[in-house]
């Protein structure tokens, strides 16, 4: 899908206000546009993951995704890998002890290769993606803290490291 239709009419429709200001008010309303062309597609771009995300909870089975390929976004139709009467995954202690907290939103990007990986251990592990990412997170971040390059470590009876 080509977001630069809609970008170009954001941006005439911003200078073609800007036209009652002045010549001035145009140029101003040009560079304000160009400025914001990158946001202006992140906005496109969170609008239709949402609505894929909605489009999918709407359905039952398959899943809505919006993917990215260069600047544009591709809508992707992933059927589901167990019949949709199956079991519903077992919920973990962590998060029913956390279910009462509010969810936060975010975009993680990441490699095809690496998102395929996880689809897999997920579905080894009969959680949706999304709850085996949640896990995973929540694991690495109550694990303990990754050693500091600057702290120093044992080699055999000797210590390396820096000293202040």
């Amino acid at each position: 899908m080509d977001l630069t239709g809609y970008v170009d009419n954001l941006r005439r429709g911003l200078t073609d206000a800007a036209a009652a200001g002045g010549d001035a008010m145009v140029d101003a309303a040009e560079r304000l546009a160009t400025s914001l062309e990158a946001a202006v597609r992140m906005a496109l771009l969170e609008a239709l993951s949402d609505a894929a995300a909605e489009i999918t909870a709407g359905l039952d089975g398959p899943a809505v995704e919006v993917r990215l390929r260069g600047r544009d976004p591709d809508f992707v139709i992933t059927a589901p890998t167990e019949p949709a009467d199956a079991a519903p995954p077992a919920a973990s202690a962590a998060s029913d002890a956390e279910g009462d907290e509010a969810t936060a939103r975010i975009t993680l990007r990441l490699p095809e290769g690496l998102k395929q990986r996880a689809e897999v251990a997920a579905t080894t592990a009969r959680q949706s993606l999304n709850t085996w990412l949640v896990e995973a997170v929540r694991a690495a971040a109550d694990g303990p803290p990754p050693a500091s390059p600057r702290a120093g470590r044992t080699v055999g009876k000797q210590l390396s490291g820096w000293v202040r």
